[in-house]
């Protein structure tokens, strides 16, 4: 029997793909401004960014009222209360708001089009009224006199640092958090590996754990606006405010260079909208 050729004009069609990325998100969805889900999302982004910002300045402020008795957390303590906190916070609010705590990882997100302008724009004020109540708690905490004797755990830019480092600590340990996020929560990545969804929160959580061994020294650590913001309105002294905008453009700016590298050269979104338009062109 005669073997039967193969048009080399016609190759064999690529296997489907096992995994489907998500739509993206309309810029503006009206009909969602009247879903209990979007609120619920909302005030579980506030809840999450209190406890956040309430622990772990209560973290620094115990450190530094302790530290001439060699008692306190330490730098490495301070970075696990930071990372662990983001690793259990993350992992309960992740199935309802998906988890941001972080004006940096909203505005990621909305680029890449996961969120909404008017979600992202919710999750933001409700990231930042959050902080200011998480910092107003660890202050009752700890009483006004040591948070105020203590910096109030408010992000400033260390001496002997350039502005220049201090913005460059910051879009570098935002990419590093932002990719992770991205990564962690890859559509493709999670197809195939079952165990992605249960684990992703730990990575993102040992991201700021290393993040802030990196980058206390210099600016303190802020890579989440709501958190620099917060004890800044709440500490209200000192160069809380002076220093405030590089802890907004370090981060914006890191989280979308975070968001390109990883959605526009790893996963070829640009690649991909090339070859549509190509093949939309040839075929019209």
């Amino acid at each position: 029997m005669a073997a039967v050729a193969v048009s080399s004009s016609n190759p064999p069609a690529p296997p489907p793909k096992d995994y489907r990325d998500p739509p993206p998100a309309p810029l503006v969805d009206v009909g969602e401004l009247g879903k209990w889900s979007l609120y619920r999302a909302v005030i579980a982004e506030f809840t999450a960014t209190l406890l956040f910002v309430c622990v772990t300045v209560a973290t620094v402020i115990g450190h530094k009222r302790q530290s001439d008795s060699c008692a306190g957390a330490g730098v490495l303590g301070i970075a696990w209360a930071f990372g662990g906190t983001i690793f259990v916070l993350v992992y309960c609010t992740a199935g309802i708001s998906g988890g941001h705590i972080n004006p940096a990882v909203t505005f990621a997100m909305l680029l890449a089009r996961r969120v909404s302008l008017p979600r992202a724009a919710l999750y933001v004020i409700a990231q930042c009224v959050g902080a200011t109540c998480g910092a107003g708690l660890a202050r009752a905490l700890h009483g006004g006199g040591h948070y105020e004797r203590h910096g109030g755990g408010a992000n400033e830019l260390a001496a002997g640092y350039s502005t220049v480092a201090g913005v460059g600590a910051e879009m570098v340990g935002t990419f590093v958090l932002v990719y992770t996020v991205f990564s962690a929560t890859d559509p493709k990545r999670k197809a195939r590996d079952s165990h992605v969804p249960v684990l992703a929160p730990l990575p993102i959580g040992l991201a700021v754990l290393a993040v802030h061994l990196a980058t206390i020294p210099i600016t303190g650590t802020g890579i989440n606006p709501a958190r620099s913001l917060g004890p800044a309105v709440v500490y209200n002294a000192g160069r809380a405010w002076s220093d405030q905008w590089m802890f907004w453009v370090g981060p914006l700016a890191g989280a979308a260079a975070a968001m390109l590298y990883h959605q526009y050269i790893l996963r070829g979104a640009a690649a991909k909208a090339f070859a549509s338009s190509y093949l939309a062109h040839f075929a019209a």
